[in-house]
């Protein structure tokens, strides 16, 4: 477990059609966490840096592409409707299998994109639990689509071997505290989320919906 002190690097993973509430659940988190643990950040990586539109409208900048990372220690798949397109882009998934082990986490249905590359096959995990608009199902049924033997749970958070997924839209800060607290401890994640005020909607997503760690 890392001190207060040390450093530590989240790679948040976007693309066309992220949902921009996936960026303040991973970005806005770690930004906010400074305030904790002064030497914590994140970069946005996505398949070359440069501008990136995101679903409704919002663009950002990626640092970042697939080919230029710094290292870090947690690389963290966006959600959103472009999640259909990147479980069969050919740069996404490749650049998800060259991951080290232990290294991938999905908020909402960026673990669909995880399961396209694999990184799923046999293990529990979660996501989105509804279809949203026209979605002929819900993103949590489809896992099984795209992972070989996975088992899809409805949970906040699932933690398999090493791989979090969390459930979706506002789960993403659920997950990303998670993560934080993996790395930090759960002292300094609790302190997180009662400075971003989710210090009670953490402890009752956990009540309602469960966190499955093995």
């Amino acid at each position: 477990m890392k001190q207060r002190h040390e450093p530590s690097r989240f790679g948040i993973v976007i693309y066309e059609d992220v949902e921009p509430i996936d960026i303040g659940g991973t970005v806005g988190v770690v930004s906010m966490a400074r305030r904790v643990l002064p030497a914590i950040e994140s970069v946005t990586i996505a398949a070359r840096p440069g501008i990136v539109r995101l679903a409704g409208g919002l663009s950002v900048v990626a640092g970042f592409g697939f080919a230029d990372h710094p290292p870090c220690d947690c690389f963290v798949v966006c959600g959103g409707p472009g999640w259909q397109a990147q479980i069969s882009d050919p740069d996404m998934l490749a650049f998800l299998r060259r991951l080290p082990a232990g290294a991938a986490a999905s908020v909402c249905t960026g673990g669909l994109i995880l399961a396209a590359a694999g990184l799923l096959d046999g293990r529990r995990a979660t996501t989105r639990r509804h279809a949203a608009g026209a979605e002929p199902a819900a993103p949590l049924t489809r896992l099984g689509t795209l992972a070989a033997a996975v088992e899809p749970v409805e949970a906040a958070i699932v933690e398999d071997r090493g791989v979090v997924t969390s459930g979706g839209v506002s789960l993403a800060i659920d997950g990303m505290l998670y993560l934080i607290g993996r790395l930090y401890g759960e002292a300094a994640r609790d302190e997180i989320a009662r400075l971003i005020e989710y210090d009670r909607a953490f402890q009752a997503n956990r009540a309602a919906l469960g966190h499955s760690i093995s």
